[in-house]
């Protein structure tokens, strides 16, 4: 459908626009937008911080620090996979299989070997980070 220009002096048809969605779609679309949550944010780089840090997580901090690591790996490995890097990057693909690996492992129950285990999943996000950004599937982190 076609309709002539108010303006004068615009003597081109122009077509009626037609709404790609639905109202229906458009809600859904607008639930999606306020459920997302950035990949990389300044809770995942203080996480891993903290892990990595001087600081050691006493007994009671371990098991919070390892849900929210395997929360980020579970996240960025997603990302990974989406953005089909790992086609295109073996390292890539090496480390989601340790992501995945690390995350699905039992905390040990031995406080020392409890943080080494932390700092082994941050350190494996801290690299898929690294091997994202320079495949540039995110920006620089915050």
């Amino acid at each position: 459908m076609t309709a002539t220009a108010i303006r004068p002096g615009w003597s081109h048809s122009v077509r009626a626009a037609v709404p790609p969605f639905t109202e229906a779609g458009l809600r859904q679309i607008l639930e999606k937008a306020q459920r997302w949550a950035p990949y990389v944010d300044g809770l995942l780089l203080d996480d891993m911080a903290a892990v990595l840090d001087d600081y050691t997580p006493t007994e009671h901090g371990v098991d919070e620090h390892a849900q929210r690591l395997r929360g980020h790996l579970v996240r960025v490995v997603h990302l990974a996979m989406v953005s089909k890097v790992a086609e295109q990057d073996g390292q890539v693909v090496v480390l989601i299989e340790r992501g995945r690996t690390i995350r699905t492992e039992e905390v040990p129950t031995d406080l020392p070997r409890a943080v080494g285990h932390l700092r082994r999943m941050a350190w494996t996000l801290d690299e898929l980070l690294e091997r994202l950004v320079a495949r540039h599937c995110l920006g620089e982190a915050p």
